[in-house]
């Protein structure tokens, strides 16, 4: 079992680090999420970061355009989190999982109720390249999942 309800205890078994609260984007998530950059934007042609979500945080539904392209591939590191497409089951997401997002397809992903998460987030380069952010994932709809 990789769920991790500790922060302590989470954050040693972090090989990257859970980063700096993740101030600029706050208002796409439901609860506290940190972020720290593993590439330089402007210095590496694909942005790495690491994504960390305490227990039941999760980002709003979005979708990530691209003309050609693009979409975002997540790679599990710690704890246990959910991924979700539109219309499709919710994905339980755990150490060593990568998911492929393609771009144009509305998701959310995070943390589950009683496991701190990170993944490491990898924006796939494309043409005219934009993220569009939609509505929140509604508790009713997330505490049904299990």
């Amino acid at each position: 079992m990789s769920k991790i309800n500790d922060r302590e205890t989470f954050e040693k078994q972090d090989s990257f680090g859970v980063g700096a609260p993740n101030d600029a984007y706050a208002q796409y998530f439901i609860g506290n999420s940190f972020l720290k950059p593993l590439t330089e934007t402007g210095k590496c042609p694909v942005f790495l970061a690491n994504v960390t979500f305490e227990p039941g945080c999760r980002n709003n539904w979005h979708i990530h355009h691209a003309k050609s392209g693009g979409g975002q591939l997540l790679i599990c590191t710690t704890g246990e989190g959910w991924y979700q497409e539109e219309g499709k089951q919710a994905v339980s997401l755990t150490p060593g999982m990568v998911i492929t997002i393609p771009p144009n397809v509305k998701h959310w992903h995070g943390a589950k109720k009683d496991s701190w998460f990170s993944h490491i987030a990898v924006e796939v380069p494309g043409d005219e390249t934009r993220n569009e952010w939609c509505e929140e994932v509604t508790d009713e709809m997330y505490n049904q999942l299990d």
